[in-house]
């Protein structure tokens, strides 16, 4: 076998923190190498393709493209940097052969650059450092290089690993240079970098076909599209082929199939061609039934990769079929079989996320790494025209040699010092253990071991105590021993008890009892949750109470009436609200918490035969 390099070509993956500015930096490379024309308008961070991420400034989807710099081509991964979306960062670094790792000049290494960069580590991936936003009045290069050095040998990273090229960057400025005192014009020093030092593609382009799957799009016109690179080889239009995968465990290996489609990446497009080589990362259609980690071999050359092992879902939440009184009406696909297809459809492109059937037809089981990777699944379905309901997040447990045991975060939260009392006394409530501490120009960075569950709600719980000044990270830890019960939401529910449109005046009636998530004229129903209690306990009130008309009295008086604004929540909020008996309702057009049954009397005497469980449980207990 002849081992041949490709000096042409070089494929390397961004990592990074969220908001650290790899999009932004991907958007400034792209410019600069001549990828779009002087008088092109190109929208700013191009790569946040989705709604979604442009609407919360975030990656959600790994996204390739290419470059090409002077004689060389860079094939560039932009990968997420939240850790819920970490099964998406661990899989594309499988297409490289090295990481640019951004860290902020002011905030420095991040719960995420951890999680990333341990990832890349494992791989044992080539490394570049690139120091971004040196341009911010506070950058602080020095120390932060310093604290990514730190990282990486607590990381155990290799001499080489630990001899990484520095390079100082502004993104939003668009300019590179090697030393933090020097101001670029252009970032030519990063991309002659990239060049210089990143690793070329390595292997045997005459040896049979080696491909390895790592990310699946769909299209309504060529199905399932694989994406991947060539480690071997060559692959040609037409070309026969079969799936094999290294986790299969009778070792079965898949019909002949013919490639029917072969794309490359060029900037922001696909673009057909009829071959590639070896290191080249393509698009494949014409496979049926491809699935992340599948090998492509010549039927007479079967040969599988290993695929990197993904970190297991930590939290499971219930989707399930509406069955409201007002269901149906703005949904589009409502029934059991949409929702379930919908599902089962993601499991295959998203594989930290699991589905499950029930021992309910209309139920399912859905896994996910943490509330946000579930909450963007939600809010995609909802705008496809999907109605369903989901159950309270609740985290996985597993046996461990001492007992169960519970997954674990590492939470960084950044406030402002008088604030730090309070934050410190909910963390240490919620099971908290503070591990580090550092202060700077009045705001201070705390860092904390906390169970996963115990984050749950937590996120407003940080606005209310900070005055909106707080900020709060997390990735997950590990599993550790059970830390005991922590309690649950203080205060109870303003349930509706009729049927029927909200009235200014039964609000303005009810609206001391608690804070109103409804307005008037609003559709509800009984045993919806149209407010929290200010009490620690549900309250069934009359949100549809009209005013009895007399002689002296008229309905027109109705708007003199004064409400306080609804607090209407958002759907992170309305899912980090919702309690062990309750659900949320989710429809294209709305968001309704609601309470799991909806009759008063038959939730009375559910609550009264769990407490009457929980007794007879604690007194065989002892």
């Amino acid at each position: 076998m002849t081992n041949i390099k490709r000096s042409d070509l070089r494929n390397i993956a961004i990592i990074a923190h969220v908001d650290h500015g790899k999009t932004t930096l991907v958007d400034g490379m792209l410019r600069q190498s001549g990828t779009f024309r002087k008088n092109q308008e190109v929208a700013e961070r191009v790569m946040d393709s989705g709604d979604l991420e442009r609407e919360r400034g975030i990656t959600i989807l790994a996204k390739n493209t290419s470059i090409h710099w002077k004689d060389t081509q860079i094939n560039i991964v932009d990968t997420p940097g939240h850790a819920d979306f970490g099964g998406e960062v661990e899989r594309v670094l499988q297409m490289v052969s090295g990481v640019l790792l951004v860290v902020d000049a002011y905030e420095g290494p991040m719960p995420q650059t951890r999680f990333v960069l341990q990832k890349a580590l494992e791989l044992n991936l080539a490394l570049m450092i690139v120091i971004n936003k040196i341009d911010r009045p506070d950058a602080r290069p020095a120390e932060v290089l310093d604290d990514v050095w730190m990282l990486l040998m607590e990381l155990g990273c290799s001499d080489d690993q630990l001899d990484s090229p520095v390079v100082y960057v502004s993104a939003r400025d668009g300019y590179a240079s090697l030393t933090p005192d020097e101001h670029g014009d252009t970032l030519e020093p990063l991309l002659d970098s990239i060049v210089e030092w990143m690793p070329a593609p390595e292997g045997d382009p005459e040896a049979p076909l080696q491909m390895l799957i790592s990310t699946i799009d769909y299209s309504d016109y060529l199905g399932r599209i694989g994406i991947g690179r060539v480690n071997r080889g060559q692959v040609k239009v037409g070309d026969t082929v079969v799936l094999a995968n290294y986790n299969s465990e009778d070792g079965s290996v898949g019909i002949p199939q013919k490639v029917t489609a072969l794309y490359r990446f060029e900037g922001l497009r696909r673009v057909p061609v009829t071959e590639a080589s070896m290191g080249d990362i393509v698009a494949l259609s014409g496979i049926e039934n491809l699935e992340i980690g599948d090998t492509l071999c010549p039927p007479d050359a079967v040969e599988t990769l290993p695929f990197v092992k993904i970190s297991p879902p930590t939290v499971v939440m219930t989707f399930m079929v509406n069955d409201s009184p007002l269901a149906g009406r703005e949904g589009e696909y409502v029934t059991s079989r949409h929702l379930r297809t919908r599902l089962f459809r993601e499991q295959e492109t998203d594989v930290s996320l699991k589905v499950e059937d029930t021992d309910r037809t209309d139920a399912f089981k859905v896994y996910g790494r943490g509330e946000l990777h579930l909450s963007i699944l939600i809010e995609t379905m909802r705008r496809q025209g999907y109605e369903f309901a989901v159950s309270k997040p609740d985290v996985l447990l597993r046996q461990g040699p001492d007992g169960l045991e519970e997954p674990m975060e590492r939470l960084v939260v950044d406030v402002p010092e008088e604030y730090l009392g309070a934050v410190v006394d909910k963390l240490s409530r919620r099971k908290g253990e503070m591990v580090a501490m550092n202060g700077r120009e009045g705001r201070v960075r705390a860092e904390f071991i906390i169970p996963s569950r115990g984050l749950f709600g937590y996120r407003s719980d940080l606005m209310t105590d900070t005055h909106g000044q707080g900020n709060m990270t997390s990735v997950f830890e590990g599993y550790a021993p059970m830390k005991g019960a922590i309690s649950s939401r203080a205060m109870g529910s303003l349930v509706a008890s009729h049927d029927g449109e909200t009235t200014p005046y039964a609000l303005h009636l009810v609206q001391s009892r608690g804070t109103l998530f409804v307005n008037p004229n609003t559709q509800v129903y009984a045993g919806m949750v149209v407010g929290q209690c200010n009490r620690p306990e549900d309250i069934e009130i009359n949100v549809c109470k009209k005013k009895q008309l007399t002689n002296m009295r008229s309905a027109a008086k109705d708007e003199n009436v004064i409400l306080s604004p609804a607090w209407v929540p958002t759907l992170e909020q309305a899912i980090e609200y919702i309690d062990d008996d309750e659900l949320l309702e989710v429809t294209p057009r709305s968001l309704r918490i609601r309470k799991k049954i909806l009759d008063y009397t038959q939730r009375y005497r559910a609550r009264l035969a769990e407490q009457q469980r929980r007794e007879a449980m604690d007194k065989k207990n002892g």
